[in-house]
């Protein structure tokens, strides 16, 4: 039997519950993990609240990242064993797996063995923003030194992510955030400049710490009108990525800067790189030597028990954190 969490309507945290269920054994290709923590994503807090890409399905699940033990392994799986410590990428869909629990099954593409310098902790928190921005930074951009990066919200997870690959890639990330409010502790994670919109002229700015090159590739969840002003401060055949809609109002985007300077827009996620065998073998090898090096450090602001990962979630949609909520199992 495993304590799962599970809901049956949409809503807030209060939706969520505990049930015992009988774990059956794994099948082909999936591997059973008995689950020491768990990572919390946003992804999760718009499903519970029916937002997310695909409506949820009820007795619904949640759980995209965890990390733990492996306690048996089905048909098919050569490369882990019982007692192995591993973690799991986000690479399914809801409907059919969720990590909310203390035993779960995972497909086996989805099951990593993490480098074991990393605590059960670090491991749950690495894989969503990871991932996401090794997609755009590494995979599609293959930012170089001295390549300029403009990462928007980049004191949240994936933001921090992007901040510490373009390090280790020798670019330089310029980070872009609301209010001078974070701007010590964006230079402190590494970001090369810092950018406030809401105090500062976004171009001028992005001239002044380029010395007039502009950015060659923009990061950002955020979107919106705004979109307009980064326009023009990016370098010819620029690549702006869009990965999430943090402001759901449409792009606005002169036709002077998207035609004088031949920009690339376009709309991306993580699925892109986990849904492709090839794509998902070159994160799993660049991030794993990352994490091993210590170029990669997940970044973790605040550890909740099991019991109470309503609370969890409740703190994510406060949107005060800097780093990722985690809950231990």
């Amino acid at each position: 039997m495993s304590k799962v969490v599970v809901f049956n309507q949409t809503g807030g945290a209060e939706v969520l519950g505990f049930q015992d269920i009988q774990v059956p054994a794994p099948a082909a290709n999936e591997v059973q993990i008995r689950v020491r923590a768990i990572g919390i994503n946003r992804a999760e807090i718009m499903y519970r609240r029916g937002q997310y890409i695909y409506p949820p399905v009820f007795p619904a699940r949640l759980g995209y990242e965890a990390s733990g033990v492996v306690e048996a392994v089905g048909e098919d799986i050569h490369e882990f064993a019982p007692g192995d410590s591993v973690s799991v990428i986000p690479a399914f869909n809801f409907h059919d797996y969720g990590m909310y629990g203390k035993v779960v099954n995972a497909p086996g593409h989805a099951v990593v063995k993490h480098p074991e310098s990393l605590s059960f902790e670090e491991a749950a928190a690495c894989w969503m923003m990871y991932i996401t921005a090794f997609g755009a930074l590494v995979e599609y951009a293959d930012i170089k030194p001295g390549d300029n990066v403009l990462i928007n919200a980049a004191s949240g997870c994936v933001g921090q992510a992007a901040i510490q690959i373009a390090n280790w890639r020798g670019a330089k990330p310029i980070a872009m955030t609301r209010t001078s409010e974070k701007r010590d502790l964006l230079l402190k994670l590494g970001a090369a400049a810092v950018i406030a919109s809401q105090e500062q002229d976004l171009v001028a700015e992005i001239e002044r710490i380029t010395n007039g090159a502009g950015v060659r590739v923009v990061f950002d969840p955020v979107g919106g009108p705004g979109v307009g002003k980064i326009a023009q401060a990016m370098s010819p055949r620029g690549i702006f990525f869009q990965y999430g809609l943090l402001d759901i109002r449409d792009l606005t985007i002169p036709l002077s800067a998207i035609l004088g300077r031949r920009l690339t827009f376009r709309g991306y996620d993580i699925f892109e790189i986990t849904a492709d065998c090839e794509k998902l073998a070159r994160a799993k090898q660049f991030l794993t030597e990352g994490l091993k090096s210590g170029q990669l450090k997940p970044p973790i602001d605040k550890v909740f028990p099991f019991a109470e990962i309503a609370k969890a979630h409740e703190y994510m949609e406060a949107s005060g954190h800097v780093g990722k909520i985690v809950v231990t199992v």
